[in-house]
Parts: structure tokens; sequence; C-alpha cells
């Protein structure tokens, strides 16, 4: 009878790790747009049967790295399907500010080609068979933030986007009728990044464009708030970067709930 116990016991220790933990697959995978070549990172929990809603990521302005793919493999582990994405081509990141303001620049200075980036990206995550091919949102960061919601103002047919930290201002203002996603800004208050003005100026385009948005501002965060390497960053370069964990935490929370609403 003990010896019974006991190897029902070391069974159940033997089973346990691979039963409870998200089984999450990983994947490098070069697409284009037109002659460039981009690096995706495709991730989703392989445990979960049958198609499920996706997300795509936008990095910061460093680019294509690890921050990005840890936020992807995150969203597998909540249920969708993800994306981290390349707007630079090449999977080219920056070690510098400079550079990396040489990099964010070159794209936003031309949106029609952030967008076909953007969309190469999109259709990829269309076709993974796990996929809910009517059920996308995206998800960006500081720069990313930004090129998320230009992508929702260009009437990309997403559910819903996300911004963290982002740029709010715009070229090209949203139009009436033509943003399909419903919109989620978060925030850091004390981001001198952000201006008050340029915060009011947001939330006239977005009411006067009827759009479904939510800004959020966090207390006492600054600008990349969510990167745990922030501070690493900003005592470098001497730039005004900080982590803050509660706003990461909340920010995540307020995120998770949104996409529950958008693609369920």
């Amino acid at each position: 009878m003990k010896k019974s116990v006991l190897t029902l016991f070391i069974s159940l220790f033997v089973i346990l790790p691979f039963t409870v933990q998200a089984d999450v697959i990983t994947k490098e995978v070069d697409y284009s747009d037109g002659e460039t070549t981009m690096k995706g990172y495709i991730t989703y929990d392989d445990s979960i049967k049958g198609e499920r809603p996706g997300v795509i990521v936008v990095h910061e302005w460093w680019g294509h790295n690890d921050y990005a793919k840890k936020r992807a493999r995150m969203l597998a582990e909540l249920g969708y399907s993800a994306i981290a994405l390349d707007m630079y081509g090449n999977g080219k990141t920056a070690s510098h500010p400079k550079d990396a303001g040489m990099f964010a620049g070159e794209v936003k200075k031309n949106m029609a080609v952030a967008e076909k980036r953007f969309m190469a990206a999109y259709e990829l995550l269309q076709k993974q068979d796990n996929v809910k091919k009517d059920k996308i949102a995206a998800i960006g960061y500081c720069f990313g933030g930004g090129i998320v919601l230009e992508m929702a103002r260009r009437g990309v047919d997403l559910d819903g986007v996300v911004s963290f930290h982002g740029s709010l201002g715009t070229k090209d203002a949203a139009e009436k009728g033509k943003v399909k996603a419903k919109v989620l800004v978060l925030n850091g208050e004390a981001d001198p990044f952000v201006k008050a003005e340029t915060i009011s100026s947001f939330k006239s385009e977005m009411s006067a464009a009827k759009v479904d948005y939510t800004f959020i501002n966090y207390p006492d965060a600054v600008h990349a708030f969510t990167n745990p390497d922030a501070d690493k960053f900003g005592a470098k370069f001497k730039i005004p970067l900080a982590y803050n964990a509660d706003a990461d935490k909340n920010s995540w929370n307020e995120m998770k709930g949104f996409l529950q609403k958008v693609l369920k």
C-alpha cells in the first residue's frame, strides 16, 4: 500500500510540470516587404487547440530586440498567437539613442512604407494555422506605440490597438468613419516627451473622429516605464527613462482586459 502511494506521488511529480505550465512555442521567421527582408518572431501556446486571436507587437525605437520578443511570449502565455515584427528591416537594432532616433525617423517620415511593413507582418500572422483571421490586435512600445496608433488612423483592419508610452502626434489626423480599431493609450503622466498640449490635441482628434478610445495616465511614470532596462539606458545616456513596476503591472492588466473585450 505504501509503495503504491509513493509510486503515485512520484508519477504526479514527474507529470505535473508538463501539465501546469504553458507549452510556449517560439520561432524566428523571415518575411519580406518588397526587396527588404524582415525578421519576425512568432510565438504561441501549443497546448491550446484550435484557432485563437492574434496580436502584433511593435518594438521600441531600439528595434527588433529581446524586449519585444519577451512581450510576444507573454501574450502567448495569455492564449494569443503573437508576432514581434521588424519595422527597420533585417532585424536591425540600435545600441545608442542617436542611431535609434535615426532608424525611427526614417520609418516615420514615410508612413506608406511603414504601413506596408506592418501589413507584411499582419498577413504573415493571419496565415498561421492557429490564428483567427478576423481577430487581430496590435500593441506597441514607445516608437511602436506611435506606429500602432498610426495604423489605426490609416484604417488598418484591427480590432484594437494598445500604445504603451507611445508618441501621440501625427501629420495625418484620424478621420471620422475611417478608424476601425478601438484604442487604448497607456501613458506616463511624468513623461517629458509627451507634453500636456500633445495629450489634449490627441484627445480632441480622437473625439472629433468618433474613435472609441481610452486614455490612462500613470502618476510618477516617465518614458519607457514598462521596460526593466529603462533605468540602465537612462543612466547611461542621461535621458529621462525609468522603469516603474506599478505602472508596468497596471498597464499590462489594462491591456489584458482590453484585449479580452475586443478579441472575444
